[in-house]
């Protein structure tokens, strides 16, 4: 018999106490957008930043050398440099356009695209991962009640969360939030309360024509809401224990009395 007991004395009438929806993570793919927008702006910020500085550099020094040595084409050195302004105003060209332009800004610049395009990669690759799905109800073969997975393709039956071996991949059936104290720390979809507030049974065991709860009540209670025998299941009151309102055909006529009305060895064909 698969009946679970409780660790509490806390009766169903209440209804199970189902966790509350975990918050859903933070999206971290907009914190990433965001980083791109901020990141974008400085790029092109500081890549204009050398020429802002040379300018400025060479107004201060036309100001104060035209007052001394003026020169007539405005091609000004500045004190202590070898080069004047004409030849630095290139300084943004790659090192094959100008042997003698400083590459500040092109390192700074370089800098700042690997970061974004780092950014982006790392904001794709996150954006690409499966989300846990919103809401872990699915239905497993037979119509059975199950879990759905993070990948959204598997559905195991219910009786296999918490079974302490990973049946999902990454081992989302087996977590603490799961299993640190059943059954109230489990979905109210994935338990089914027998009669006795003792005892309690997983969803999928709940009209599997085997007495799961000891008194039937997964069977013939009002609550387990069962369907009729269906074809591979004889109805009759049953005089073995791990049968509640049927039993399968395949013990009939086996020569062993299971039906108190011995129908099983007198009217039912397996």
């Amino acid at each position: 018999m698969q009946t679970k007991t409780t660790t509490s004395s806390q009766s169903w009438s209440t209804g199970l106490a189902q966790p509350s929806p975990s918050p859903p993570a933070r999206p971290l793919l907009s914190y990433l957008c965001w980083v791109c927008i901020l990141v974008t702006p400085l790029t092109l910020r500081y890549r204009k930043l050398p020429v802002i500085l040379q300018a400025r550099a060479r107004a201060v020094g036309l100001g104060s050398m035209n007052k001394t040595h003026p020169q007539g084409n405005g091609d000004v050195a500045t004190w202590g440099s070898t080069k004047s302004f004409s030849e630095e105003k290139g300084c943004c060209r790659p090192c094959s356009a100008r042997a003698g332009c400083t590459q500040k800004c092109v390192c700074i610049s370089a800098v700042a695209l690997l970061i974004l395009a780092a950014t982006v990669a790392l904001a794709v690759a996150l954006g690409l991962r499966p989300r846990a799905p919103v809401t872990r109800f699915c239905t497993a073969s037979n119509n059975r009640t199950g879990f759905l997975c993070d990948d959204r393709a598997a559905c195991i039956p219910a009786s296999q969360v918490c079974d302490r071996a990973s049946n999902c991949r990454n081992g989302e059936d087996e977590q603490e939030m799961l299993c640190g104290d059943l059954p109230h720390s489990l979905p109210g979809y994935l338990v089914f309360p027998c009669s006795n507030p003792k005892y309690w049974i997983y969803a999928d065991k709940r009209c599997n024509g085997m007495n799961d709860c000891g008194d039937c009540s997964d069977e013939i209670g009002s609550s387990a809401a069962c369907p009729l025998c269906g074809w591979d299941w004889w109805s009759c009151s049953p005089v073995l224990y791990e049968y509640c309102s049927c039993i399968p055909r395949r013990l009939c006529r086996d020569g062993i009395q299971h039906c108190l009305d011995w129908s099983d060895e007198y009217v039912c064909t397996p």
